[in-house]
This record gives C-alpha cells, structure tokens and sequence, in this order.
C-alpha cells in the first residue's frame, strides 16, 4: 500500500491523464433504497467530473437529495460526492470541454433553461488491469490519499 501524499498524488495524476477529459460513464444515484443508473456523457478537468442533467429529471431529484454516485466506464469504478454548481452557461471551462467532447448534446439541451451542471469530487476508485496476462486491482482511496494493488486469485 502507498500512504506517502506525494506518490499518490503522482499515480492519481497518471490515472486521470491516462482516463483523459471526456467518456461516456454510468451514473448511479439513489434516493429511498432505490437506485438508479443510466448512460451520461461526462467530463473531466483538474480530477473532478462533470456532466449535466436536466432539473426536471428523476436523477435530478436524487443528486439534490443523496449527493452520493457512482460512475463506470470499462474497468473503472468511481465513487465520490456530487454537487450542482448550476446553469452551463455559468460555467464556461465546463461549456469548452463538454462542446468539445459531445457536440451533440451541448447544442440539444446546453442552452436550456432547466439544464445543469453537476460536480463529482471522487473519493475512491477501483480499476482492474492486466500486467503480463494477469489480473490485477488497483484502488485510490482519495479520501485517505492510500494505494494499493494486488493481484487478482480465483
């Protein structure tokens, strides 16, 4: 396990540089024991994730009331907490990069009124990946700044 600051910070940062600033992920909100999921286009700057969401939406209601989620894509997991910041147009680093990567959603619903953005500060992830044909997990704790990765055994 890695506890020293400094090296997690370097392998967080290679994580994020390596997942890039915009995916396709699963959102997974709850509220009341129920929970949810659906496909959204996300984006990433500075080791936060953002997407947008309109406020008339179920998945909505849930952010506002559980600021728990879930995002996944591929072999990644990630877990963090959620806040709105408000209408894209607010927030124009967020425009750039959600127009750069989803042309097509940004044109549809960017500009409407009852659109907004929403902020994941992630607080755990978990990734499997492969060295030499075998599995492996890797987990960042971010809370913690705590690393580890062990080998995968059946």
């Amino acid at each position: 396990m890695v506890t020293d600051m400094e090296n997690f910070a370097n392998i967080f940062s290679s994580f994020l540089e390596e997942f890039g600033s915009g995916k396709e992920m699963v959102l997974s909100t709850s509220l009341h024991d129920k929970v949810t999921s659906r496909m959204m286009s996300v984006v990433q700057n500075n080791g936060r994730f953002y997407f947008q969401t309109d406020k008339t939406f179920r998945k909505y209601n849930q952010l506002v009331h559980n600021k728990q989620v879930a995002l996944c894509t591929g072999n990644i997991q990630i877990e963090g907490t959620c806040r709105e910041l408000g209408h894209p147009r607010e927030h124009p680093d967020f425009a750039a990069l959600y127009q750069a990567h989803f042309p097509g959603p940004f044109k549809r619903y960017s500009s409407l009124d009852s659109t907004r953005v929403f902020e994941v500060t992630p607080t755990y992830v978990e990734r499997w990946i492969y060295k030499e044909e075998s599995p492996f997990v890797e987990i960042m704790d971010v809370k913690t700044q705590e690393y580890q990765l062990y080998a995968y055994h059946k």
